[in-house]
């Protein structure tokens, strides 16, 4: 009797991008299952692409959190939107964050502005809904999906982990077909950042690291 064919395991990378303080790297840490940026409500915290890997049966994420896209007004903010741009260019889907309890405004547009020259598919997330009304949450969702032609809209909150697993599943949906890592040293649940990404997706880490390095200099 032949065995069941197995579904296919996927593998890739997912970039947040989003306004300063959208949430962004509180739902990388609930993503990962751990701290590895700092959450602060001081703008433009995260200056550098911070990336976590989750690990799921069905494939693995090698999770991108972005500084904060903005109309950049100095020298440090044109190099932190270089340092997005580069990351979305090499990323295989997008997870634009807009907070649930924060008016859609002039910098959500901007960002959605941006996006329309990118090939790869957006999921939107409204952030922070444990922030907001069930009121403000229903209207920012439909807010979310007039700002850009989205494959899904999820409402998250990551403080709660309300629909944190739903946005995983939906993310690696989304991700190219790979090779499932055999260097994995726990069991394939979320995990933290210290885990061994795959051989596919270590070759594009490195790559997207030697890219934004180069940015820097």
């Amino acid at each position: 009797m032949e065995a069941p064919e197995q579904p296919p395991h996927r593998s890739g990378f997912a970039a947040l991008v989003g306004r300063p303080n959208a949430g962004k790297t509180t739902l990388t840490n609930a993503l990962v299952g751990e701290k590895v940026g700092i959450v602060s409500n001081r703008p433009q915290t995260t200056r550098h692409a911070i990336r976590g890997v989750v690990h799921k049966p069905a494939g693995q994420i090698v999770v991108v959190d972005t500084p904060g896209l903005h109309k950049p007004k100095s020298l440090l903010g044109k190099r932190l939107n270089d340092v997005v741009r580069d990351t979305l260019s090499d990323v295989d889907v997008i997870v634009f964050c807009i907070p649930a309890d924060q008016p859609v405004g002039t910098g959500d547009a901007f960002i959605a502005r941006q996006l329309r020259e990118v090939s790869a598919p957006i999921v939107v997330v409204v952030t922070k809904t444990d922030a907001a009304s069930k009121k403000q949450v229903a209207e920012q969702l439909i807010a979310a999906s007039a700002l850009v032609e989205a494959t899904e809209v999820v409402p998250v909150s990551a403080v709660s982990g309300d629909q944190v697993e739903l946005l995983e599943n939906l993310l690696i949906g989304l991700l190219p077909e790979g090779h499932r890592s055999t260097r994995r040293s726990r069991p394939p649940t979320r995990t933290s950042s210290a885990s061994s990404p795959s051989s596919f997706a270590r070759r594009r880490w490195r790559r997207c690291a030697r890219r934004c390095r180069t940015r820097w200099r």
